[in-house]
């Protein structure tokens, strides 16, 4: 009899776990995440997960990480202000998601003094960050925003009003939240606020 595993299975496995890890993490937080928990839930054994996650930072990084990708998807609609819009709705979306749950319990568990977590949530938001900059980058070669326009400090602005809300003032965000945070980062752009030194 074949050991090989059916075609598929690999990747239907590791989203399984993944996805259910990132429900653990929502609703346990960081410190009482549980990697037997996140097997159970998957429905897969233990082994199956420490196999391929040997660490469990490694899993909440990878889960994290693909929640983000799946769920925030990088807008390219031909206008800036529609993609701005979108990249700032999709946070919002995905904020309210098992996803968005779960790092709010890591950041969360960070704030108030309990078992550190890795940078793995900064590291990821980096990333995505870094993966948004083409979305300033398009708007400038169409002449819609200043040529000297700092991506990284716009993309910033966008988010930084909806990360406020949700974890500062504890907020409910809704489209609104992005259509308005959408707004004023784009008007800051325009204004030539993010342009960065010309001798740059």
């Amino acid at each position: 009899m074949s050991s090989v595993a059916p075609p598929g299975r690999g990747p239907k496995v590791r989203a399984a776990v993944l996805d259910a890890a990132v429900r653990e993490l929502g609703e346990q937080g960081y410190a009482a995440f549980n990697v037997e928990n996140v097997a159970r839930r998957a429905g897969v054994h233990k082994t199956t997960v420490y196999r391929r996650w040997p660490e469990r930072d490694a899993l909440i990084a990878d889960a994290l990480a693909e929640s983000v990708t799946a769920e925030i998807p990088i807008p390219d609609t031909g206008s800036i202000d529609t993609d701005l819009r979108g990249l700032a709705r999709s946070l919002v979306t995905w904020l309210k998601s098992p996803g968005g749950q779960a790092v709010l319990a890591v950041l969360l568990s960070e704030t108030a003094g309990s078992a550190r977590p890795p940078d793995v949530v900064r590291h990821i938001f980096r990333d995505r960050i870094r993966q948004a900059l083409p979305v300033v980058g398009r708007a400038v070669e169409r002449g819609e925003l200043p040529a000297n326009t700092d991506a990284a400090e716009l993309v910033k602005a966008l988010v930084a009003p909806i990360y406020f809300r949700t974890l500062i003032t504890r907020e409910q965000v809704t489209d609104d939240t992005a259509d308005s945070a959408a707004r004023l980062a784009l008007t800051g752009a325009r204004a030539g606020l993010f342009e960065l030194p010309r001798d740059r």
